[in-house]
């Protein structure tokens, strides 16, 4: 079993650490990719950063023969908290996952830095800033080509401007068409305040387990004939 150097070993320390924080990249980037082609919030860059940050950690507590290291430990947990407050969501979007793991990466090598580690703090610096500019365009060449496919996990969010007195009526109408397809459901419906005082804003975030934009089109050609309604329009979540 591989693993870091400690007293008695005979691999050198810096090369039992790139093989031991390679290791975990590899084995986050293979996890990601498949959390990126499923359409998950925490995907490619997502992964491989926990999976790095948290080899950092460990690796930091065995390199100071201290295992666990009690700082570090108070380090993990606190960053945990900073971490969880770049985390929005959006209807069905999820913002600030890979913020959260390059946050956790940073306190990581601030650690090391920290413990006297400069060499190993130096390498895990640029193996980050390296998942940022090589994995983003892999990213986004998944996300190019599942556009392709129809058997993927999507979210819509769709928008309706409406007479206030025709709120219920729109939820009603949503409901029914979203719904009356097996592989579509409703996750949430909202009424929010318009411009006008006389008019109102019925938003449905709706899931489907398979590509279906042409359910959103019919749904919205469904809600233009209502004469309360003043404009319908929808996204991709």
């Amino acid at each position: 079993m591989v693993r870091m150097v400690a007293k008695g070993d005979d691999m050198d320390p810096r090369l039992a650490f790139l093989l031991n924080i390679g290791t975990a990249l590899v084995l986050g980037v293979a996890i990601g990719i498949e959390r990126q082609i499923r359409q998950h919030p925490a995907g490619l860059r997502t992964n491989a950063l926990v999976c790095l940050g948290a080899a950092l950690f460990v690796s930091l507590s065995v390199l100071t023969n201290d295992p666990p290291t009690h700082m570090a430990t108070y380090v993990v947990s606190g960053i945990g908290f900073l971490g969880g407050g770049v985390i929005l969501r959006e209807g069905m979007t999820v913002k600030g996952m890979n913020t959260a793991a390059t946050l956790w990466c940073s306190a990581a090598v601030g650690t090391m830095a920290g413990a006297g580690l400069y060499q190993y703090a130096l390498t895990a610096t640029l193996l980050i800033l390296g998942l940022h500019i090589v994995l983003r365009p892999c990213s986004h060449w998944i996300d190019v080509r599942l556009k392709k496919f129809d058997d993927v996990d999507t979210g819509y969010r769709l928008q309706v401007v409406c007479h206030g007195k025709d709120e219920g009526l729109i939820r009603s109408i949503v409901l029914r068409h979203i719904n009356s397809h097996p592989k579509m459901n409703v996750h949430g419906i909202s009424t929010q305040d318009s411009a006008e005082a006389d008019q109102t804003v019925v938003v449905a975030e709706i899931f489907s387990s398979e590509r279906n934009d042409r359910a959103l089109q019919d749904v919205m050609s469904r809600l233009n004939i209502e004469p309360g309604v003043k404009s319908v329009r929808w996204e991709k979540g």
